[in-house]
């Protein structure tokens, strides 16, 4: 049973309502398909569970979602709250984008309204410096000349903070991508295909005691194009988005047949530019789109994965069915079934 967010790495929280599986503290459940995801609350991304976890713990979810009193429900979604805090968020049988924009649109609203309180927290607390610093004699100086020094450090501070980690063919370490690397990111053609053309800064060493950096371009497609933008693009669209943009790029991802195929749209690259189409100057409801393109994509690779195993596990109990039958049939059963196999028509 894991507990940290397999996005962003983030511990998922515990909760003690749920016997069955303690992990936290948004649930999100559809008992008709045996599906149950953890939501990280710090990054929004619903994380499958592993199936052998999974199935008294959403027996339990909906008894607990059917025995409280303080929820909400339309025909086809519900949410609960528990008094310990648990949320349980009950899935009916919603069409596809009803289903999509009540998800992403949750995720990036609040992903905004977080954005908004740290941007209004920040710009106060340098307003109240600015202002009450001279006067108070903590800060010495004009006013103006103070601003102009925060804000130079505050964009220093913000080229300089990593906002991905991606771990890249030919690197055994991750490498950090910062915000003027996350500009550069950019859509290409690439192996017949689609994939992403990401610059970064790789370590360099010249000497024992002088380390230094240099910056680099790889070109990843496939899947790894995938992995990689599923990382980047959350740190791209950091400040969230209304309902309207979200239901503009619900809509744009319900053209395609594939989320992926979505990316491809933009693989060509636009005339006059050798770079591609660069990420962040996307549309915002494209760059919306292409990450909940990831979060499809992702998923229907886990369910894949699950389908497998489940076929393997079907396999397994067919075998052991076969020997079980053939334990107590006795050889003349046996020798009269093959005549009788052996006597049908072709």
């Amino acid at each position: 049973m894991y507990s940290t967010c397999i996005f962003c790495h983030a511990s998922l929280g515990t909760n003690e309502a749920v016997e069955h599986f303690p992990v936290g503290r948004r649930l999100v459940f559809d008992a008709a398909r045996g599906r149950l995801w953890v939501v990280c609350r710090k990054c929004e991304r619903w994380n499958l569970t592993p199936i052998e976890e999974r199935w008294e713990a959403i027996e339990e979810c909906e008894r607990l979602f059917v025995a409280t009193r303080l929820r909400v429900s339309t025909d086809n979604i519900g949410m609960a709250r528990l008094r310990d805090g648990l949320e349980l968020v009950r899935i009916g049988s919603p069409l596809r984008p009803e289903m999509a924009a009540w998800r992403y649109g949750d995720q990036f609203g609040r992903r905004r309204k977080r954005y908004l309180l740290y941007t209004g927290a920040g710009v106060a607390a340098a307003a109240g410096l600015v202002i009450l610093g001279p006067a108070t004699g903590i800060i010495a100086g004009g006013s103006w000349g103070l601003w102009n020094v925060l804000n130079m450090g505050n964009t220093a501070y913000q080229q300089r903070r990593v906002r991905a980690r991606l771990m890249l063919p030919d690197f055994d370490t991750p490498v950090a991508i910062r915000l003027k690397q996350l500009s550069r990111i950019s859509i290409v053609e690439s192996e017949g295909g689609w994939g992403l053309r990401i610059p970064f800064h790789a370590a360099q060493v010249r000497t024992a005691s002088a380390p230094t950096e240099r910056e680099v371009t790889a070109i990843v497609s496939g899947a790894a194009a995938l992995r990689a933008a599923s990382t980047l693009l959350p740190a791209i669209n950091a400040q969230g988005a209304k309902r309207d943009e979200v239901d503009a790029a619900v809509r744009m991802i319900g053209e395609v047949a594939e989320p992926e195929n979505l990316f491809a749209r933009y693989a060509s690259r636009p005339a006059g530019v050798s770079q591609g189409h660069l990420l962040m100057q996307l549309p915002k409801e494209v760059r919306l789109a292409l990450e909940m393109a990831t979060h499809e994509n992702s998923e229907r690779r886990a369910l894949e994965g699950e389908l497998g195993l489940l076929e393997a596990e079907w396999q397994r109990a067919e075998e052991i069915a076969a020997i079980a039958d053939e334990m107590f049939v006795s050889e003349e059963t046996r020798e009269r079934f093959k005549q009788l196999k052996d006597s049908e028509p072709r």
